[in-house]
């Protein structure tokens, strides 16, 4: 199987790989994929922090977050745990449910993302900021498709992704890729600060984890 662009543009569901579990809903996976849950979310945690680290633009979440907080004068925090409460309810046309893997992305994902920022110093210059930025796309990518394939349950915005993806049969780049926009559109219309960085991740994070998906194919896909 051949790595070209149509190749992993076009992926659509979540490939079955040796670190799938065999039941989304166990309390009790087995440990290959548990290990791989927490590594992805791990990477994906760091990405994310990196991204908000370079001051180059926040993620297209954050900046929808920060834009109902200043639209109801509320904290960005109350603003950031409503959003995950909005999206798990359009959960439930999509047939999408919240298990182990949604709940361990809510744990560590924020805990990766305090602990990297308290302890990993940015550089000031402005072009190691944005050689930066690229490594944060690519490690967010990585991550999501990691954990994504291990069929634990994905955390809420990636639940939102497969939901729809699985709704309306279009490739996983272009669902991302689309979800990103909106919501960076709708945060900016509401006020939230958007940077140079945040409109390349909304850009490129869709085809990230797609083409994570389409190279674990190409390596790990038996038969």
């Amino acid at each position: 199987m051949k790595l070209s662009l149509k190749s992993f543009l076009t992926i659509g569901q979540i490939p079955d790989l040796f670190w799938t579990a065999p039941n989304q809903t166990t309390m009790r996976p087995p440990k290959i994929s548990f290990s791989f849950l927490v590594f992805g979310l791990v990477l994906f945690g760091f990405g994310q922090a990196l991204l908000f680290g370079t001051n180059l633009g926040a993620s297209p979440w954050l900046v929808f977050s920060q834009g109902l907080a200043l639209f109801f004068g509320i904290s960005v925090g109350t603003s950031i745990f409503l959003v995950g409460l909005i999206i798990l309810f359009l959960w439930v046309p999509l047939r999408e449910k919240p298990v182990l893997g949604t709940l361990a992305n809510l744990l560590i994902v924020a805990a990766v993302i305090e602990v990297t920022l308290l302890n990993v110093s940015f550089p000031e210059e402005l072009w190691l900021r944005w050689l930066i930025l690229p490594l944060s796309i690519l490690l967010t990518g990585i991550g999501s498709a990691t954990y994504l394939v291990a069929k634990l349950g994905p955390g809420p915005r990636d639940g939102l992704m497969t939901g729809l993806q699985r709704a309306t049969g279009l490739p996983i780049a272009v669902v991302r890729n689309s979800i990103e926009l909106f919501v960076l559109f709708l945060g900016w219309y509401l006020g939230g600060v958007v940077g140079a960085g945040t409109v390349i991740f909304a850009l490129m994070i869709g085809p990230a984890i797609a083409f994570s998906l389409r190279t674990f194919i190409h390596f790990f896909k038996t038969g």
